[in-house]
């Protein structure tokens, strides 16, 4: 392994945020909603956060019951003033520097408006796992066509999770009552600029958006239908990079911002985050270990990186994003820690640290490969595999809740390994770099296990906060302060960190992956499928 001293980047990092200085030259503001806090944030061209705010939500959301999880729209443009108030407050030197903005939020999260533009009820957030019975038929010929081209399955879980469905199903009085179906991005931009317009970029999720061509269906199209929502009720959409809308002058003076900062169209929180890690391109892969845990790498080229799964459109114009998701990924480390971890739940408190911490220290006691155990980590069905169940084979009387909790981390190493290799197939070329980030990037040995398990060289760069500064760099093209992407990416990322495989760790994984992993689908879906008429029946 390959390593830098993370220690000295962070003493670097903070002294970084901290410094008073009105040297930086032009600055990008940033807002950067993510689902458990937020971040209002200040930029230089050298790719320094020189002044944050955070903002973590108390509550993140609350549940009406098992499974729920919703959330006030408005809190969220309620917590975005008081970071802006605070960023303000404490760097009012740094302000008439910023030459532009952009909003970048989580995704797949709808809010109905009323004909006022004033949201009809609170949003479901899009980790609730309720789901729609889909009554609203499609036509015959649309269901015949899907069937024909094997998409019956896929588009029966789209319909399901498209929460427009559920609303019509559920609460037919506030359906009658939304004049606009939009993403919680546009709202947040509508917040701010008084305008009801938002990035095609921002479009991820169960949306009838054409991703090649970046703009909606029309009603009738075969793939419109799929959602159910009428076109009339959808916002209006420019390209990433387009000027949106100042930010009204009642903020700014409410936040002490200087009047007149134009808030640009970017896109989805992972779309920046990508952007972030200087991973534009058809040889770099970015692994982000988050909530929803993922494998994204960028083409000039629309190529789909599943079979009926599309490319998205990436916050900087003239690209596209493959991605392969797996839905609960790192979520599953707090499930494993509530049903598992009571005593180092116990040891974080006392030492005041996340207990994905405290486990992650014991992650070198356990093997690579975990003495045989293999996890599939399908907690959550995806579009590839609408009928999968979670997996974990090779239990003997070796096993212990370490390795349980090692086999988290590999079995989605495994899943995301899975599809970047159906990304390289799709797009005809392979990576030969993986850029990493989200919470479990921050573990050495979570880093060393992906590069063992992937078999390449994986990174990070000078911050944790990729997507804060995708997001800036988004704002720098669009105000040309940079010629092209290469340009910023060269003067704002910076590698701190890198771990190259141990080859005889690799040759352990490579095994488990091909004699045993991939092998477990292929045999357990028929068991899959019964498992789902036994959730039906009873």
């Amino acid at each position: 392994m390959q390593e830098k001293n993370d220690s000295e980047n962070n003493k670097k990092e903070c002294y970084i945020l901290f410094k008073m200085s009105t040297n930086y030259g032009p600055l990008a503001l940033t807002i950067d909603f993510g689902t458990q806090s937020l971040r209002a944030s200040l930029v230089d061209k050298k790719g320094n956060i020189v002044a944050i705010a955070k903002h973590v939500y108390q509550p993140v959301y609350y549940s009406k019951q098992k499974g729920y999880a919703e959330q006030d729209p408005d809190y969220y443009y309620r917590c975005a003033i008081e970071a802006l108030k605070e960023l303000s407050s404490k760097h009012k030197n740094l302000l008439s520097a910023v030459v532009g903005a952009t909003i970048t939020t989580f995704r797949d999260t709808a809010v109905l408006l009323d004909e006022n533009n004033v949201p009809v009820r609170d949003l479901i957030l899009w980790l609730d796992q309720r789901t729609a019975e889909a009554k609203e038929k499609l036509p015959l010929l649309h269901r015949f066509l899907f069937w024909l081209v094997g998409m019956k399955d896929t588009v029966e879980l789209n319909r399901k999770r498209t929460m427009a469905h559920w609303y019509k199903e559920n609460e037919p009085k506030n359906w009658a009552k939304t004049k606009k179906y939009v993403n919680i991005s546009s709202y947040l931009t509508y917040k701010f600029t008084g305008k009801l317009v938002d990035s095609s970029a921002s479009m991820t999720g169960h949306y009838p958006i054409n991703y090649r061509k970046k703009k909606w269906y029309k009603g009738n199209e075969l793939k419109a239908r799929i959602f159910g929502i009428p076109h009339s009720l959808l916002c209006d959409l420019v390209d990433p990079g387009q000027p949106i809308g100042t930010i009204l002058d009642s903020i700014a003076e409410e936040c002490g911002l200087p009047l007149g900062i134009m808030i640009y169209a970017s896109g989805t929180d992972k779309g920046c985050e990508i952007v972030g890690l200087g991973a534009l391109s058809k040889n770099i892969a970015a692994v982000s270990y988050g909530t929803a845990s993922t494998v994204e790498v960028s083409n000039r080229k629309y190529h789909e990186p599943e079979t009926f799964l599309p490319a998205y459109g990436s916050a900087i114009p003239g690209w596209y994003n493959m991605e392969v998701q797996i839905y609960r990924g790192y979520w599953m480390l707090g499930w494993f820690s509530k049903e598992f971890a009571s005593s180092e739940i116990n040891e974080a408190k006392i030492q005041k640290m996340a207990v994905e911490e405290v486990l992650n220290k014991k992650l070198g006691e356990i093997p690579p490969g975990c003495d045989g155990l293999v996890l599939q980590p399908y907690w959550g069905a995806g579009l590839k595999r609408p009928l999968a169940k979670g997996s974990i084979v090779g239990f003997s009387d070796v096993h212990t809740r370490e390795h349980l909790y090692r086999a988290i981390i590999e079995g989605i190493a495994y899943a995301l390994r899975e599809g970047l290799e159906g990304i390289e197939k799709s797009q005809k070329h392979k990576v030969s770099q993986i850029m990493i980030s989200g919470g479990g990037s921050q573990s050495t040995a979570i880093c060393q296990i992906t590069a063992d398990i992937f078999g390449l060289p994986v990174s990070k760069i000078q911050t944790f906060e990729a997507t804060t500064l995708g997001a800036a760099i988004a704002v720098f093209l669009a105000t040309k302060q940079f010629d092209d992407y290469e340009q910023a990416k060269q003067a704002m990322v910076h590698v701190s960190t890198t771990f190259v495989p141990n080859k005889n760790h690799q040759e352990q994984y490579d095994y488990l992956y091909k004699k045993v992993y991939l092998k477990m689908y292929p045999q357990f879906k028929d068991v899959y499928r019964d498992l789902k008429k036994f959730d039906k029946k009873y």
